[in-house]
C-alpha cells in the first residue's frame, strides 16, 4: 500500500510538473512567433519601400501585400508552431527508445529498420509539397491582388455595374487556389498510407519476432506488452514529426518569396550626398533618352534638351505620350536614364542626398495621394518638425485655409484613405501645401489644377507669377490661360523637343503649338490631348506628392 501510495504521488508530481513546462514552452513559443512575425514584416517592408519605382511597376500592390501579411504570417507560425512540437516529440522519442532498448535491443533494431522507408517516403513528400505550397502562395497573392485592385475601384466597378462579374473573377482565382489545395490533400493522403503500411509493417515484425522471443524464453509476456506500447507512442510521434516535415516544407514555400524581397537589393541606389545649403533651382535636360523598364524596347524620350531657370515658369505641352510626365519623373529621379543626363545647379541630380534632393524639388500631381491622417499630418508629411505657423500659411498660399477652418475639427480632421473624405479640388489644394510648405527651389505642377474651381485656380496662379517668383517651377497644365503666361514653353511630341519658345514666339511660328491651341480654342481637340504626359507603366507604383 505504502509503495502504490509513492507511486500516485510521485504520478501526481510527474504530472503537475509536466503541465507546468508545457505551458511555460507553449508561452514561449507563443511570443516567438508574435516577435519573428514582427521582425519577418519589418525587415520586408523595410526591404520594400528602398526598392527601385521600377520594381513597383512590375509588381502588383496586391501580391506585395499578400506576401506582407499573409506570407510572413504563415511562416512565423509554422516555424514556431511546428519548432515546438518537433522539441516536444524529440524529448518523448529519446525518453521511449531508452526504454525500448532497456526492455529488448532485437525488437528496437526491428522498429529501426523500417525508418529509412519513412524517411525516403518524407522526403520525396516534402519536395513536392514544398512546390506545391510556393504555387499556393502565389495564387493567394493574385486572388488578393484582384481584391484589393476591385475594392480600391469601387466606384469605377459599380458605376459601370460590373459587380458580379468581378465577383466572378475573384471567384476563379479562388477556384485555381482550390485546384492546388486537392493537389495538396492527394499528396498528404498518400504521404499517410505509405508510411501507415510502413508502420503497420513495423508492428507486424514486432509481435511476430516479439511471440518468438516470448516462446523461446528470451523475453517476457509483459515486457513485450510494455514494449509494443512503446513502439505505439513512438509512432504518434513519428507521425507527429511528418506532420512538421510538412508544416516546415509549407513554410519553407512561402518563406521562399519572402526571403527573396527581403534580400533583394534595388537596382537603382540613392547614394548621393549633395546637400548644399544654398541652392539655385536651375534644371538642365541634356541629350536625355528614356524607356521604361516594363518596355524597354519603347523609348519615351529621345535626346530631349531643354532647361529650368531660377524665377522663371517653364511650361510643358504636347500631345497625349508625348513625354511630359516622364519628365517629371525623371527629374524626381524616380528612374535611371539611358543617356544624356539632368543637372541641378550644374551637378546630376543623382548626385544629390536622397531625402535632400526631394526637399528641395516638390511635385504637385493631378491625382495627389493623400494619407489616412489629419490635415496637418497631410501638409507635413516628411517633415515632422516643421511649426504649425508654417502649415497655416502653405495652407492660405495654396487657398486651402478657408475650406479647412470650416470643416468640423479644422486642421485636425482625418481625410480618410487618399483623403476619399475631401473633395478632389480640396485634395489638390492640400498638395500644393504640401508643397508649399517645404518652399522649394524647384516646384512642379503636373496638372495641379485640373479639378480647381475658376476661382481657385485664379488664385493659385497669382501665387505662381507672384509669391513663388522666386522658384523654378515647372507646369504641365491644359488651360490656356495658365501655360500662356509661362516665360518658356517646351513643346514636346513623340519624345523629341520640337519647339521651344514664348505663347506669342510659338503662336508666330506656327507648329504643333499653334495648331494645339487653335484645336483648343475651337473645342476640336480633347484638353486630354493637349496636356496629358506620358501613360504610366502598369504596376502599383505611386509618383504623386
Amino acid at each position: 500500500m505504502e509503495q502504490f501510495s509513492t507511486a500516485v504521488i510521485v504520478m501526481c508530481a510527474l504530472a503537475i510538473g509536466s503541465s507546468f513546462a508545457a505551458g511555460i514552452r507553449g508561452g514561449i513559443f507563443t511570443l516567438i512567433f508574435a516577435r519573428l512575425n514582427i521582425r519577418l514584416r519589418n525587415r520586408l517592408f523595410r526591404s520594400l519601400v528602398s526598392q527601385e519605382t521600377s520594381f513597383f511597376d512590375e509588381n502588383r500592390t496586391g501580391d506585395l501585400i499578400s506576401r506582407l501579411t499573409s506570407d510572413t504570417t504563415m511562416v512565423s507560425d509554422l516555424v514556431s508552431q511546428n519548432i515546438n512540437i518537433f522539441l516536444r516529440n524529440t524529448v518523448k522519442v529519446t525518453g521511449v527508445v531508452v526504454f525500448m532498448f532497456s526492455l529488448s535491443w532485437q525488437l528496437s533494431l526491428v522498429t529501426f529498420m523500417g525508418f529509412p522507408i519513412i524517411m525516403m517516403v518524407s522526403d520525396i513528400y516534402g519536395k513536392y509539397y514544398k512546390r506545391l505550397s510556393k504555387e499556393v502562395q502565389n495564387a493567394l497573392a493574385r486572388a488578393s491582388s484582384t481584391a484589393e485592385e476591385t475594392i480600391s475601384a469601387m466606384k469605377t466597378v459599380r458605376s459601370f455595374a460590373n459587380e458580379e462579374e468581378e465577383a466572378e473573377v475573384y471567384s476563379r482565382k479562388l477556384q485555381q487556389v482550390y485546384k492546388l489545395n486537392r493537389k495538396e490533400a492527394a499528396a498528404y493522403t498518400c504521404y499517410v498510407w505509405g508510411s501507415g503500411i510502413t508502420l503497420l509493417v513495423v508492428q507486424v515484425s514486432i509481435l511476430y519476432y516479439g511471440g518468438h522471443l516470448v516462446i523461446s524464453g528470451q523475453m517476457t509476456s509483459g515486457n513485450l506488452i510494455s514494449f509494443i506500447i512503446y513502439e505505439f507512442v513512438l509512432g504518434d510521434c513519428m507521425e507527429s514529426v511528418g506532420s512538421v516535415y510538412s508544416g516546415l516544407m509549407q513554410g519553407v514555400g512561402a518563406a521562399e518569396k519572402v526571403f527573396e524581397f527581403i534580400d533583394r537589393q534595388p537596382t537603382m541606389v540613392h547614394d548621393g550626398n549633395l546637400a548644399p545649403d544654398h541652392l539655385e533651382g536651375r534644371v538642365d535636360f541634356e541629350n536625355v533618352t528614356f524607356s521604361y523598364r516594363t518596355r524597354p524596347h519603347t523609348q519615351v524620350l529621345q535626346n530631349v534638351s531643354f532647361s529650368l531657370s531660377p524665377g522663371k515658369v517653364t511650361a510643358l505641352v504636347g500631345p497625349s505620350g508625348s513625354g511630359k510626365s516622364s519628365c517629371v519623373n525623371i527629374l524626381e529621379n524616380f528612374y535611371p536614364l539611358e543617356g544624356g543626363r539632368v543637372l541641378l545647379d550644374g551637378k546630376p541630380i543623382s548626385a544629390y542626398d536622397h531625402k535632400y534632393l526631394h526637399r528641395v524639388i516638390s511635385l504637385v500631381s493631378q491625382e495627389p495621394v493623400l494619407f489616412a491622417r489629419s490635415i496637418t499630418d497631410n501638409i507635413s508629411y516628411g517633415l515632422p518638425t516643421v511649426p504649425f505657423e508654417m502649415v497655416v500659411e502653405a495652407a492660405q498660399k495654396a487657398n486651402a485655409h478657408g475650406f479647412i477652418t470650416e470643416l468640423q475639427d479644422g486642421y485636425n480632421t482625418e481625410t480618410g484613405e487618399k483623403g476619399a473624405q475631401l473633395s478632389g479640388g480640396q485634395k489638390q489644394r492640400v498638395a500644393m501645401a504640401r508643397a508649399l510648405v517645404r518652399n522649394p527651389p524647384v516646384l512642379i505642377l503636373d496638372e495641379a489644377t485640373s479639378a480647381l474651381d475658376a476661382e481657385s485656380e485664379y488664385l493659385i496662379q497669382q501665387a505662381i507669377h507672384g509669391n513663388l517668383q522666386k522658384h523654378t517651377v515647372l507646369i504641365i497644365a491644359h488651360r490656356l490661360s495658365t501655360v500662356e503666361r509661362a516665360h518658356l514653353i517646351v513643346v514636346l511630341d513623340k519624345g523629341r523637343v520640337v519647339q521651344q519658345g514664348t505663347h506669342q514666339q510659338l503662336l508666330a511660328q506656327g507648329g504643333l503649338y499653334a495648331k494645339l491651341v487653335q484645336r483648343q480654342m475651337l473645342g476640336l481637340e480633347p484638353a486630354s490631348d493637349y496636356t496629358a504626359g506620358h501613360p504610366e507603366p502598369p504596376g502599383n507604383g505611386s509618383h504623386n506628392a
